[in-house]
């Protein structure tokens, strides 16, 4: 028998061999001093880095603050994997080689068709859900694969809020709402590092445009920042604790974001606590002086026009333009979150990959992000006695679109169809997943005659419409990273929609969208549907929805607008020629933004224009019906509105009943300050608090770098949607206020 020493010195060993056999070395040497201290999990992640930064040399450090890009490095070192970007790790002290994958829709696997990955829909999709849960849920789905084909880091974790419906790369985020997208940005990033993965959150910060990401200058004042996209970042870092942070392309305020030291240090590292390190975008960076700034790590170092982490920071060192302790914080930085989130411990083996069960999660948050948006005559769901069905356009017959760019999945099966001129080359192509709509409405409708038409030709689509009892028509919007968006359909779809409106009265438009479109042609129709880029089984999750096999619980997370004059800006503010937007470090062109709408984006917008939108944030109908009670509100310790709501139809359903700010004691503009979610069998009632994040109560006070809520009568109105009033009252709340590190949590 050990005695008490023996056992933890048996013990010990025995931890440092497991370390060993899982970064795959053969056991240190005991006479070379290889044991390693900081492989005991009963340490801090802070104390172990510490243990780990005391032995490196120079020489380590520099390796491990630049990462390399795969598709640019002459000679990958064995244990790469062909992906976004890997950072050298140092096997004489146990320190694992980071694997970078791309993205926030699922393992974008290196543009390889036939891989067996699951696509996730689109993060509009996800945000349309209002459900924290099903983000976790997706989040852990997405590490399960990573980590079963050997990535470490996800490059996931996307809060930029669509300030403009053209951005093409709003499918990927979380909608125009700085608490919505804060709280399910946050649970994404949680449900990741469950898994022992290391997610980043994206892109700091305005990175709201894609059409001249590398040469736009944002403009907004520090007050509306904080209130805003700053906000969504915060919450998300507070309640997903992410063990990186990547930096945007872009300018804020005449500083390139990730040079930007008010932002890097000031604000995330200061303000907000951030423990994590600060990561390039690929090709963001322009100089060495970036380390001084906050910058941790050069990413994909290939595609800057030097690897400025490498001899210039070396130079810079010897120069003493940059300090030992910085380069020290720099690594410091990234050992911990490898500490913390268990990348340097012994795991599990993720077990046996399995696509089915992974793929029921991509169905579950398709179906619970669809958004049924006009419904007249209740033309859904359909009904049995529909014996003939005519489904047209969208490649319903192939599978459902996604978006493009660095977050492109490409399942086994799936169909890429080439670019459009003017989208750079790197972008794979429009991709179709293998989930056809068309095969998933046959299955639930053996006895009818299911017909298809391409709708390239909208006689011939006209003339299967009019044989038909009820026509499905899919229309599509492909949107891509790099490369902004039009807010209408092509003329020939919108001119299709039209016209077989008019041959079937009983017409349905499924949208695959990258988020809002105009709609001129609404009324021709009478049904339509918000089905975002679906993912891996969005063909099934729609032809549910259109059956009533679900019940439509989506709900938006942006404004849809009647027409374009209704927004801020209609087109992207910076009107370039195709490939400027790639333009690198030394281009004098710079396209200035002056954001004047502050933080009020979308819905805040709407209602302070007091103009009406086609549909407001919030919006979405459902199968069943909901009546709402009297509203009672308390301000203490902040603000709870108490209301009872109740299912008055005959199908179940779930309610999201939303919390608004309308009108403070100093301002006035609305905000979505809460939310709940209720699922009610027909004729039931329940009665549902919902809490107010406090900094959505508060004002962001610049000189004081602090949230100030002001002693006053606060007006909130509940309801459905950001337009529609439920129940309305007001209460007096007490002046408080707080730094950001101490703000209460829901």
């Amino acid at each position: 028998m050990f005695g008490s020493k023996e056992r933890l010195l048996a013990n010990r060993k025995l931890r440092v061999l497991t370390f060993a056999l899982m970064i795959g070395c053969a056991e240190p040497s005991l006479g070379q001093n290889a044991v390693f201290p900081w492989s005991d999990p009963a340490l801090s992640p802070d104390k172990r880095a510490e243990l780990v930064l005391s032995q490196m040399t120079p020489d380590e450090k520099i390796a491990l603050v630049h990462g390399h890009s795969p598709s640019k490095v002459d000679k990958v070192p064995t244990g790469v994997i062909s992906s976004a970007g890997y950072v050298a790790g140092i096997p004489r002290l146990g320190i694992l080689m980071l694997k970078e994958t791309d993205a926030s829709l699922g393992v974008s696997n290196a543009r390889r068709t036939g891989d067996d990955a699951i696509a996730l829909p689109s993060g509009m999709a996800l945000a349309a859900t209002w459900n924290p849960d099903t983000a976790f849920a997706g989040g852990a789905m997405i590490a399960k694969e990573a980590r079963h084909k050997g990535f470490n880091v996800l490059l996931a974790g996307g809060v930029n809020l669509a300030r403009d419906p053209f951005n093409g790369r709003n499918f990927e985020y979380l909608g125009e709402d700085p608490l919505l997208t804060g709280a399910m940005g946050g649970s994404s990033i949680r449900g990741v590092q469950s898994q022992h993965i290391v997610s980043t959150v994206k892109h700091l910060v305005l990175n709201a445009q894609e059409t001249g990401r590398k040469i736009l200058d944002a403009r907004i004042s520090n007050t509306a920042l904080h209130e805003s996209d700053l906000l969504a970042f915060e919450l998300a870092i507070e309640k997903g604790d992410p063990g990186a942070l990547m930096c945007a392309y872009n300018k804020l305020n005449g500083s390139y974001a990730c040079e930007n030291q008010h932002l890097l240090t000031d604000v995330l590292k200061k303000d907000w606590g951030f423990k994590g390190w600060v990561m390039s975008d690929w090709g963001a960076v322009h100089s060495v002086d970036t380390a001084t700034a906050g910058l941790d790590q050069q990413s994909g170092a290939e595609h800057d026009t030097e690897i400025f982490f490498d001899r210039p920071l070396r130079q810079a060192l010897a120069d003493g333009r940059v300090s030992e302790s910085r380069v020290d914080d720099m690594v410091r930085r990234i050992l911990r979150s490898m500490f913390a989130n268990g990348l340097m411990d012994p795991q599990h083996a993720p077990g046996p990959w399995d696509p089915q069960a992974e793929a029921a999660v991509a169905q579950q948050v398709a179906e619970s992000g669809i958004v049924l948006l006009k419904n007249e005559g209740n033309v859904l769901p359909l009904a049995a006695t529909a014996k003939r069905i005519a489904v047209i356009g969208g490649h319903a017959d192939i599978g459902v679109l996604s978006g493009g760019g660095s977050s492109q999945v490409v399942p086994k099966g799936s169909l890429v169809l080439p670019s459009p001129a003017g989208v750079p080359s790197w972008i794979e192509g429009v991709v179709y997943h293998p989930s056809p709509p068309l095969q998933a409405i046959r299955v639930r409708a053996p006895k009818a005659d299911v017909t298809f038409d391409k709708g390239d030709d909208i006689a011939a689509a006209v003339a299967r419409a009019k044989a038909a009892d009820v026509a499905i028509l899919f229309v599509e919007q492909w949107t891509t990273e790099a490369v902004d968006a039009s807010l209408r359909l092509s003329e020939h779809q919108e001119n299709l929609i039209r016209a077989v409106g008019a041959a079937n009265p009983q017409t349905i438009v499924v949208l695959e969208t990258g988020g809002p479109v105009l709609m001129p042609w609404i009324d021709s129709v009478k049904g339509v549907v918000e089905a975002w880029y679906a993912g891996s089984r969005g063909g099934v999750a729609i032809a549910r929805i259109l059956f009533g096999e679900v019940n439509p619980s989506g709900r938006l997370p942006v404004t849809f607008a009647r027409s374009a004059d209704q927004l801020v800006r209609s087109s992207p503010a910076c009107l370039i020629t195709p490939g400027q937007e790639e333009l690198k470090a030394g281009s004098e062109k710079v396209c200035t933004v002056d954001y004047i709408e502050g933080s009020s984006i979308g819905y805040r917008w709407f209602a302070a224009k007091r103009t009406k939108p086609l549909f407001p944030f919030g919006y979405g109908l459902s199968y069943a019906r909901f009546r709402y009670g009297t509203m009672k509100l308390t301000g203490e310790a902040g603000l709870t509105a108490t209301i009872t709501i109740t299912n008055t139809g005959s199908r179940a359903g779930l309610e999201t009943a939303q919390l608004y700010l309308r009108k403070g004691p100093t301002r006035n503009e609305q905000r979505l300050l809460g939310w709940v979610q209720v699922a009610l069998q027909p004729g039931e009632s329940k009665t549902v608090a919902i809490s107010a994040e406090p900094r959505l109560l508060a004002n962001w006070d610049e000189n004081g770098r602090v949230w100030r809520i002001d002693a006053g009568t606060y007006e909130v109105v509940v309801g459905s949607d950001a337009s529609t009033v439920a129940a309305q009252g007001h209460t007096m709340i007490q002046a408080a206020e707080f730094k950001p590190t101490t703000s209460p949590v829901n």
